[in-house]
């Protein structure tokens, strides 16, 4: 029993080695063809030729910055430093000029003064540049007695014009032009805006064209109680103006959030507002190019009537910010505003001062996506227009969409 035990421990002694070592040396038993290298795979993107182009001014760029520079603290390293992206206005060494010194502090206390806000309601977006693409729909209107006690409404077409709009920091110009100008050539149609927009206060300038046909009803008790319908074309209307108003709560609320898109309004909020209101306006007929029915009323150019006025005013008025999440936000602002009115060209023993009274409101609503946004806006702008025989309510109302970025 013992020489059958003592076997067995022999026989485990010599299988144990031969067993470990055929499980870390494996004996190869697949055919070596399945064990190919696969070839390697270019994975390397090619780049389009707008792409190679962006890269090579990128890295241009890049080597100009980080290029070697002369650092001698003299009268010219801060022209040397602000080619190299090295400007620092805190280093009292860098060597500006007075001018330059004197515009930066100037600036500095300027966006102290009049563009801080509370950052519990609103917040900067971090970037300069806006780009603005838009789809800007509006018609005039007149209502009211133009002369000899004749009623009438008249309503332009429908005017869609599409534009673009450039701002930076605080200002910002737009041009749109009408579709059908594009299209069917002519210049029946365009406007040209300008603003400048800080926490405290607001200035815009806008200019507006308008020779598209109108839309004419008109009674005459003279002639029969019927109201007669027609087309007509040889209307010029033109507008000017410009108006700056003052924000009371300007540091809770934001006009920029809603109009620039060069804020963040976080927390709802609104503001009165006071300021001023200069605009000229004109409406001229062609009488060449009236229907026979107006030319009753018009027979000739000296007997045609002439719209031709500047306004003066004050305004009043109240803005609200409404902040609906994290990127909705609408904008309700309402300004009437009265003052004289100055009638350029009035009939003889007609005086040519009377009072203005107008309103104007803006609806705004705004998506923002990081530093993507789009909007929706509507503009309603009212002018009471009273003279010895006439008595006219013009009107401007527009509705638009647009889009923009910024960088």
């Amino acid at each position: 029993m013992n020489y059958e035990l003592r076997a067995i421990l022999v026989l485990l002694m010599l299988c144990v080695p031969v067993l470990s070592w055929g499980q870390t040396l494996p004996h190869d038993t697949v055919p070596e063809q399945q064990y190919t290298v696969p070839e390697q795979q270019d994975t390397v993107q090619h780049l389009s030729k707008l792409q190679k182009l962006k890269q090579n001014v990128a890295n241009r760029i890049s080597d100009k910055l980080n290029e070697p520079y002369d650092t001698t603290r003299n009268s010219g390293y801060w022209w040397r430093a602000m080619k190299h992206g090295k400007v620092n206005f805190k280093d009292s060494t860098m060597g500006y000029p007075k001018f330059v010194k004197f515009c930066y502090k100037t600036y500095v206390w300027g966006d102290r003064a009049f563009n801080s806000y509370d950052s519990a309601y609103v917040v900067g977006t971090g970037k300069n540049w806006k780009l603005i693409l838009k789809s800007n729909n509006w018609v005039d209107s007149y209502i009211g007695t133009p002369f000899n006690d004749v009623k009438m409404i008249v309503n332009s077409n429908l005017v869609s014009n599409i534009g673009v709009s450039l701002s930076f920091m605080a200002v910002s110009v737009g041009y749109s032009v009408s579709v059908s100008n594009l299209l069917h050539g002519g210049k029946l149609s365009k406007k040209l805006d300008f603003s400048f927009t800080c926490a405290r206060f607001t200035a815009d300038a806008f200019y507006w064209e308008n020779k598209n046909e109108v839309n004419v009803i008109f009674s005459d008790k003279k002639l029969d109680d019927d109201r007669h319908k027609f087309r007509m074309s040889g209307v010029t209307r033109k507008a000017m103006g410009l108006s700056a108003y003052y924000f009371f709560n300007n540091r809770r609320y934001a006009q920029a959030a809603a109009y620039c898109f060069s804020k963040y309004q976080r927390r709802s909020a609104g503001s009165w507002l006071a300021g001023i209101s200069l605009q000229h306006f004109d409406v001229k007929f062609d009488v060449e190019q009236l229907p026979e029915q107006a030319r009753v009323y018009i027979p000739s150019q000296e007997e045609a009537p002439r719209v031709l006025y500047n306004d003066y005013c004050v305004l009043v008025g109240y803005g609200y910010n409404w902040v609906l999440g994290r990127k909705w936000l609408m904008n309700f602002t309402f300004t009437p505003y009265v003052g004289y009115r100055y009638n350029i060209l009035p009939q003889p023993g007609e005086k040519q001062g009377d009072i203005s009274l107008n309103f104007r409101g803006r609806i705004g609503a705004v998506y923002n996506h990081k530093q993507f946004f789009v909007g929706l806006q509507g503009y309603a702008d009212h002018h009471r227009y009273k003279r010895d025989d006439s008595r006219l309510v013009n009107s401007m109302l527009e509705f638009s969409a647009l889009a923009g970025i910024r960088f």
